[in-house]
C-alpha cells in the first residue's frame, strides 16, 4: 500500500472508520476515498457495483457496521444480523469482482465462544457455543470471516479478517441505549458529576447532542442532584423522575466480567500496518489451512468494577457505584491472545488510563459545543 494508493474507508464517520481516516492522512496517503450513507447504500448491490466501477479501489478498509451494547444486541436482533450481512456481503463481493488488491474486514472478539479458552487464539474460532447476548452479530461477523476465506481459496483474493477487541475513543457512540460499556460509563459518570453541581442546563445539553437520558438515569441524578440541595434547580422537562432512587451510579451486572480495551487509534495503526505487509508476509496469514483472522488488542483485561472505578477517578465524581445483579454481565472474560501481531512486529501504544483521559477530554469538548 503507497501513500498514491487508492484507499477506500467503508464506514468513515463511525468510530473505526474516522480513526483509519485519520491516520491515514496523517501518515501522507493522498488518495483516500469515502461515501456517507446517504451518497451509497451498502445494502444496494447494484449501487455497491457502480461506486466499485468508477472508484476501483485497491484498498479496502471494510469498516462499516450496525454496532452497539447488550441492551442494542437484545433488543434489535434482526437488525445486528441483517444489517451486518448485507453490507459486509455487497462490499466483498464488490471489491473481488471489481479488482481490489486488498481488503481488511473488521470482525469482532464477540466471534470467539462464550466459555473460551484465555487469552483468545485465533483457533479457538467456532470452537464452542457463542455469547447468546450478541448472538445475531456475531453469526454475521462469523459469515464475514468465512467469506473472506471463501474469497481467498476460490479466487486468490488477498482479503484479511481483523478481531479488535472492546474499542473506545474519538467519535464513540455515547447513546446510553445503544453504546458499549466504556462509553456508557464515561457519561453516566459525567452525568452524575454535574447533576452534583446542579448544572442542568449542561445535562440538557449533553441530552441534546448524545441522545435521550433514559429514566432510570434520570432518576438517579435528580436524587443526587437533591442530596447536594440542587432539588428546585430540577427542570420541569424532567418532571416524571423520581426523588426515590438510589444516590449513585447504577451499573448493570455484577461489575465482575473482565474486559480488555483497546483505544481506537491503536487499532487504526495495526491496520495500516497489515494492510501495508509485503505480500509474502500477509500471504502467511491467508495460507488455506488457516482462516485469514488476525486478533489486534492490547494483550492484558481489566473488571468492569475496576474500569468503572477508574473512569470515576477521571471524570472527577466523587459517589457510590451501585451493580444491579439483575441485569446480565455477558460473557465472564473477553482477552485476545496478540501474540500474531507481536511476531509481525506490532503491539499497542496507548495505555488504558491515557486513553480514557483523552477519550473524557473529547467528550467533554463535544457536548461543551454542542
Amino acid at each position: 500500500m503507497n501513500k498514491d494508493s487508492k484507499i477506500y474507508i467503508a464506514g468513515h464517520t463511525g468510530l473505526v472508520g474516522s480513526a483509519l481516516y485519520r491516520k491515514l492522512e496523517a501518515e501522507g496517503y493522498a488518495n483516500l476515498i469515502t461515501r456517507t450513507h446517504a451518497e451509497l447504500d451498502l445494502e444496494r448491490q447494484a449501487d455497491v457495483d457502480g461506486f466499485f466501477e468508477k472508484e476501483k479501489p485497491g484498498y479496502v478498509f471494510l469498516a462499516a457496521a450496525k454496532v452497539g451494547g447488550i441492551w442494542a444486541n437484545k433488543t434489535y436482533p434482526a437488525e445486528f444480523i441483517y444489517n451486518n450481512l448485507v453490507i459486509q456481503t455487497n462490499v466483498i463481493h464488490s471489491a473481488w469482482k471489481l479488482g481490489a488488491k486488498r481488503l481488511l474486514f473488521l470482525g469482532s472478539s464477540c466471534i470467539y465462544p462464550r466459555e473460551c479458552h484465555q487469552p483468545m487464539r485465533e483457533e479457538y474460532f467456532l470452537s464452542g457455543p457463542l455469547e447468546v447476548t450478541n448472538e445475531p452479530y456475531a453469526v454475521a461477523k462469523i459469515a464475514g470471516v468465512e467469506m473472506c476465506q471463501s474469497y481467498n481459496r476460490q479466487y486468490g483474493t488477498d482479503f484479511v479478517s481483523v478481531m479488535p477487541t472492546n474499542l473506545y475513543g474519538p467519535n464513540d457512540n455515547f447513546d446510553l441505549e445503544t453504546s458499549h460499556v466504556l462509553a456508557a460509563l464515561i457519561r453516566k459518570f459525567r452525568l452524575a458529576k454535574l447533576a452534583v453541581l446542579g448544572d442542568w442546563e449542561s445535562i440538557q445539553k449533553d441530552e441534546a447532542h448524545y441522545g435521550p437520558i433514559p429514566d432510570d438515569v434520570l432518576a438517579s441524578l435528580a436524587s443526587i442532584s437533591e442530596l447536594h440541595g440542587h432539588g428546585s434547580s430540577v427542570p420541569s422537562a424532567y418532571g416524571l423522575v423520581s426523588s426515590q432512587a438510589q444516590p449513585a451510579v447504577v451499573l448493570w451486572g455484577s461489575g465482575r466480567p473482565r474486559r480488555e480495551f483497546l483505544h481506537v487509534d491503536d487499532l487504526a495503526d495495526g491496520c495500516i500496518f497489515l494492510m501495508s505487509q509485503e505480500e509474502k508476509k500477509l500471504r502467511s496469514l491467508l495460507t488455506a489451512d488457516r482462516l485469514p483472522l488476525i486478533n489486534i488488542g492490547w494483550g492484558k483485561d481489566i473488571s468492569i468494577e475496576e474500569l468503572a472505578i477508574l473512569i470515576k477517578k477521571t471524570v472527577g465524581f466523587d459517589g457510590e457505584i451501585i451493580f444491579d445483579t439483575t441485569k446480565p454481565d455477558g460473557s465472564p472474560q473477553k482477552l485476545l491472545d496478540v501474540a500474531r501481531m507481536a511476531e509481525l512486529g506490532w503491539k499497542a501504544k496507548i495505555s488504558l488510563k491515557e486513553g480514557i483521559k483523552r477519550t473524557c477530554g473529547w467528550y467533554l469538548e463535544n457536548s461543551t459545543n454542542s
